[in-house]
């Protein structure tokens, strides 16, 4: 058995990390050896134990001392004294990218730069010119829309602060279905966030949502309803509640709204069910009697013209060709 806990770093997703005998409190800082380096991060979840797997799990190297802190505080102030020289060189050559953060590493000797952009970017020429100008290894990521505002953080459209930003580990899979699930507006700037990818909180309570939807009518299916045989024009998913248009004697339409339970069963399924209870009636139907056809009679059939025109017109041909005549 292998004992590991969860680390996170100035984003809020959290990172496995093998603890080896040590132990620690939530929210405690450590010193980690990373894809990148030594890094500071805090203590995100309790040490539990698992099973040993071919993927070698970083390991902690140690509890963060008061000299630690001191020195990641002084290298963070001094990668953000940096963004400004970073986005000046990105100007100076004319690079479609956009800055999004900078973070040295514990031993100062690399600093990660993360940068957003619609397409690749040949970044070859800045990498020179901030080797010199830095000093140090430099290492460039590019991120999506989402990361960027994961990292920068804001207020979405509700007035709290991004979810990515609080607690979003990571990013779940949501689409304009979820959207439509819930009755919302289709239009982008309504369910947009700030990175203008659909908000994540519409996935939040889609399965609810689905199940509420499967027990409804679906919108313009026929019913039957205290007040008569209606056809659905609106449901209220959350309150399960349905309204139903209902047409008068004198071809008036009236509009009610009926609790999911008074409404009968669809008109498709009674049929079905009454099929299902009669399979064993048999109804016979009558065939009603061709014009032609006479009592006491044989049934004649009369061959139209236009489709054995050519059929008579090919065996005249032949006749003909066996010194046949057809006359007479």
């Amino acid at each position: 058995m292998q004992r590991v806990v969860g680390v996170k770093f100035s984003s809020s997703k959290v990172y496995s990390f093998s603890c080896g005998n040590m132990s620690f409190d939530l929210g405690e800082e450590v010193i980690v050896e990373n894809s990148y380096g030594l890094s500071l991060g805090k203590i995100a979840t309790p040490i539990k134990e698992i099973e040993e797997t071919n993927e070698e799990l970083k390991p902690i190297v140690r509890k963060a001392t008061s000299q630690d802190k001191a020195r990641w505080k002084e290298l963070c102030q001094k990668a953000t004294k940096d963004i400004p020289l970073i986005k000046e060189k990105v100007k100076k050559l004319g690079l479609e990218m956009k800055i999004v953060s900078a973070e040295y590493t514990f031993d100062a000797s690399k600093i990660i730069i993360e940068f957003s952009a619609d397409d690749r970017v040949d970044f070859r020429e800045l990498l020179k010119e901030l080797a010199s100008a830095l000093h140090v290894r430099i290492e460039l990521h590019q991120v999506g829309q989402r990361d960027e505002v994961k990292v920068k953080g804001g207020l979405g459209p509700c007035g709290e602060i991004c979810c990515c930003t609080r607690f979003l580990k990571d990013f779940e899979h949501v689409t304009v279905k979820m959207a439509k699930n819930q009755g919302l507006s289709l239009s982008p700037t309504k369910i947009s966030g700030l990175c203008g990818r659909l908000m994540c909180c519409l996935a939040y309570e889609n399965k609810n949502y689905e199940e509420s939807l499967k027990k409804l009518p679906k919108i313009n299916s026929e019913v039957m309803s205290p007040k008569g045989k209606g056809i659905v024009v609106y449901n209220d998913v959350l309150r399960e509640r349905v309204s139903v248009k209902v047409k008068a004697n004198d071809d008036s339409f009236t509009i009610y709204d009926f609790a999911l339970d008074e409404l009968g069963e669809k008109n498709d399924e009674n049929v079905e069910k009454l099929v299902e209870n009669n399979e064993n009636i048999k109804v016979e139907v009558a065939e009603k009697p061709q014009p032609h056809e006479k009592s006491g009679q044989e049934k004649t059939t009369q061959e139209k013209p236009h489709k054995n025109f050519s059929r008579n017109k090919f065996k005249r041909k032949k006749d003909n060709k066996n010194g046949i005549s057809n006359n007479g």
